[in-house]
């Protein structure tokens, strides 16, 4: 039984350090990503009030931030 590996989600950039959307679910995780990043913009007013709030903000940035950088290193060239 062959095993056929996937394409890569992620290429290597060509200078730096990170990577580049290259198939649709590649682009589809950084859209999730985007939509994420405004949704929580558009109440981040009302969560930073408090001390409690800003420390949720901050928690969902870097979460969502961590996933899209472990799924882009698992899924993506490696650098």
């Amino acid at each position: 039984m062959k095993h056929t590996q996937s394409p890569l989600w992620f290429k290597a950039k060509s200078y730096g350090w990170g990577w580049t959307p290259s198939t649709w679910e590649g682009w589809f995780f950084v859209s999730i990503y985007l939509v994420q990043m405004i949704s929580i913009s558009l109440v981040a007013e009302q969560l930073v009030q408090t001390w409690e709030g800003s420390i949720v903000f901050g928690i969902i940035i870097i979460t969502a931030l961590a996933s899209l950088i472990i799924l882009s290193y698992k899924t993506g060239e490696k650098p």
